[in-house]
C-alpha cells in the first residue's frame, strides 16, 4: 500500500485515517532483502531440526502453529495435551471469533454496502452449510449459543468497521490467507492463516503488511505470533513482508513493526527451539516443563495439576 494511495482525509474517520497512515510508506522506504534470504534461513532452521526431526516417526509430520509455539514456550504440559487429545469442542466463545472472520472477508468482497448484522448472518448461513470444524455446532446449537455467537460476531465486525476503512483493490487486500512450508522433507510443517495481508512484494523489494485482529488487551505472544507469520512468508515465497501489525479492535490501536532479518532470525531460532521441545515430549520421553499462567484456568489438565491450581488460587487470593 503507497502513501499515495491514500484517500482524501475527509473521507474518513481520525482512527482510520490514523491506521491508513501507519500502514503506507514509499516506494523508496521500503526494503530490499537479499535474493538468498530465503535459502539462508532453511538452511539454518533444518540444520537445527535435523537431529530432531529423525525422532519423528516415519511417514508423520510435526504440525508447527503459532497456537503450538506460544504454548510450548509457555507450559510443556499444556501443550503435550492438546497434541494428544482430539476431543475439541467448539464454544461459542470460539465459533464466535471464525463468524466474525469470515463476515469481515464478506465485508472486504462485497461490492454492495451492508450492515455487519447483516453480513454475520451470512457468514453463519455460510460456515453452517460448509464442512468446517464448526459447521455442526452451527447446525445444532440452541437458540441462545446462537444469539450469543451471533451478538458478539456483530460487535466485533463493527469495530472492525469503525477502526478500518474499506480497503481498496488496489492495495491488494486479501483475508485468511493460508501460509505453509514444509521442512526437514516434510516431517516438520509450518503453517498459519493470516487474517489480513496488503500489498505485495516488487522483486526483492517487501511490499507485504501482515495483520492479526484482536480484542482485548496486548500480550507478548502477539508478537511472535506475528514474527511467525513473517517467517513462514519468507520460506514461502522469498521475500518477507515489509511490516506486520496487531490490530487491537476493541481499542482501536495499531501496534506496527517493521520486518528485519534480525527479526527472521530471532523468529527462527524460536521455532527451532519449539520444534525441539514438541519432540521431546511427544516422541523423546521427556518429561514436560509446567509454567503455570492465566490459561491455566482454561487447561482441560488443570484438574489433575496442583501446580496450576496452586497458581489460581495465589491469583484469586491476590
Amino acid at each position: 500500500m503507497s502513501e499515495a494511495a491514500l484517500p482524501d482525509e475527509a473521507e474518513h474517520t481520525p482512527v482510520q485515517r490514523e491506521t491508513l497512515e501507519r500502514l503506507a510508506a514509499r516506494r523508496e522506504d521500503r526494503p530490499v532483502f537479499p535474493d538468498d534470504l530465503r535459502a539462508r534461513l532453511r538452511r539454518d532452521l533444518e540444520g537445527e531440526l535435523s537431529g530432531p526431526a529423525t525422532a519423528i516417526p516415519d511417514g508423520e509430520s510435526l504440525f508447527v502453529n503459532k497456537h503450538a509455539l506460544a504454548t510450548i514456550h509457555g507450559c510443556e504440559a499444556r501443550w503435550r495435551s492438546d497434541a494428544t487429545t482430539s476431543d475439541f469442542v467448539p464454544s461459542p466463545a470460539v465459533v464466535q471469533g471464525a463468524v466474525a472472520h469470515k463476515a469481515i472477508e464478506l465485508t472486504l468482497n462485497r461490492r454492495s454496502p451492508s450492515t455487519p448484522a447483516e453480513l454475520v448472518d451470512t457468514a453463519i448461513e455460510r460456515l453452517a452449510g460448509a464442512d468446517r470444524w464448526m459447521s455442526d455446532w452451527l447446525r445444532d446449537c440452541d437458540e441462545d449459543d446462537r444469539a450469543e455467537v451471533r451478538g458478539a460476531a456483530v460487535a466485533r465486525v463493527t469495530s472492525f468497521t469503525e477502526v478500518w476503512p474499506p480497503l481498496k483493490p488496489v492495495w491488494r487486500p486479501v483475508t485468511e490467507q493460508s501460509l505453509r512450508t514444509e521442512l526437514c522433507g516434510g516431517r516438520v510443517v509450518l503453517s498459519g492463516r493470516v487474517d489480513l495481508a496488503l500489498g505485495k512484494a516488487d522483486g526483492m523489494r517487501a511490499g507485504k503488511v501482515v495483520v492479526d485482529f484482536k480484542t482485548g488487551s496486548t500480550a507478548v505472544h502477539h508478537l511472535d505470533d506475528l514474527r511467525f507469520y513473517a517467517l513462514v512468508e519468507t520460506l514461502r515465497t522469498g521475500v518477507p513482508p515489509r511490516a506486520v501489525a496487531s490490530s487491537y479492535l476493541d481499542s482501536g490501536s495499531l501496534h506496527v513493526e517493521a520486518v528485519t532479518e534480525g527479526m527472521l532470525e530471532a523468529a527462527a531460532a524460536r521455532v527451532a527451539d519449539g520444534v525441539e521441545r514438541m519432540v521431546g515430549v511427544l516422541h523423546g520421553g521427556d518429561e514436560p516443563v509446567l509454567r503455570p499462567s492465566g490459561a491455566c484456568r482454561w487447561c482441560r489438565e488443570l484438574e489433575g495439576c496442583t501446580v496450576g491450581q496452586a497458581f489460581l488460587d495465589d491469583r484469586d487470593r491476590a
